[in-house]
């Protein structure tokens, strides 16, 4: 290996280990990497734990809305399916469409700040026009409107979260480029010769890559919240179980009126813990990569 390679290696592994020495000093932050790390297992045990059984109608293993007992400890819903089990395979659905769509969205918004911050003149008032329509639309509606047209399913929920939250990363990441385009090194990097592909892929992105993954983690929480929206609303998968599906179940059910509580606490509870924990964890995560903020 060349001296080059291994000294970049050892600047990634410092960097890192001072990263997590700064996350560390943050309490609601180490709480929501438990708490999300706790979930993630559960999520991906979920065939171990419970099994693909718990899906089924009609393989129910209870009656119809039972309250929880020592058989059922979250009771069961209209089908007689236990709800523990839906709870666990509902976090897998949740969490991967919160991933996706987060990591879609700051990817279009990256790419639209970068190219606006790094050309500017008409096209960059262009692209920030575009963006402002977006940023001034409400993306709840937006969304419901792409989830209606296309075809019901995970992807379409995906793509539909992700190409309506992307104004507010594209927004913050032009700020950043227009800042880090200003210093003396890009100048001398444009006097060697360097082309638009390599100042952007080699000094700018690099330099606002700690906005984007602070972006990314706060993103995901409002994407699980957007994604049990529209499963509530029934515009989700209704070939899987999620979260917000499960509080569509139980308001078709009359959970509400009949006071099955236990039908609506277990998947509502556990969309405020995941975006809870997500948010905590963006908030250390902004708190340490942003010199302004600093760690305390």
């Amino acid at each position: 290996m060349s001296a080059p390679a291994s000294l970049a290696r050892a600047r990634r592994r410092a960097s890192a280990v001072r990263f997590w020495r700064a996350y560390r000093t943050h309490r609601a932050g180490l709480l929501g990497l438990a708490a999300l790390t706790v979930i993630a297992l559960v999520a991906l045990a979920a065939p171990l734990l419970v099994g693909d059984d718990v899906q089924s109608v009609t393989r129910a293993s209870g009656g119809p809305l039972e309250p929880p007992s020592a058989a059922f400890p979250l009771g069961t819903d209209q089908f007689g399916r236990d709800l523990l089990g839906l709870l666990v395979w509902g976090a897998r659905i949740s969490l991967l469409v919160g991933l996706l769509a987060a990591a879609l969205s700051v990817a279009i918004g990256t790419l639209v700040g970068v190219i606006a911050g790094h050309y500017g003149g008409w096209f960059a008032t262009a692209l920030m026009r575009v963006t402002d329509w977006f940023l001034v639309m409400p993306t709840l509606v937006l969304a419901i409107v792409l989830a209606t047209v296309m075809s019901r399913g995970v992807w379409t929920v995906v793509v539909a979260i992700g190409v309506t939250s992307w104004p507010t990363t594209a927004r913050l990441v032009r700020a950043q480029t227009i800042a880090v385009e200003s210093r003396p090194y890009i100048e001398r990097a444009r006097a060697l010769g360097g082309g638009h592909g390599h100042i952007m892929n080699r000094h700018v992105l690099p330099n606002v890559m700690p906005l984007v993954l602070a972006q990314t983690t706060l993103g995901i929480s409002a994407a699980i919240l957007t994604e049990a929206t529209l499963a509530f609303l029934g515009l989700g998968d209704p070939t899987v179980v999620s979260w917000g599906g499960m509080l569509q179940d139980a308001r078709e059910a009359g959970a509400v009126s009949s006071g099955h509580w236990w039908y609506l606490a277990p998947p509502g509870l556990a969309i405020a813990a995941v975006a809870l924990a997500f948010t905590l964890c963006g908030r250390a995560v902004e708190s340490v990569l942003n010199p302004k903020l600093g760690a305390r």
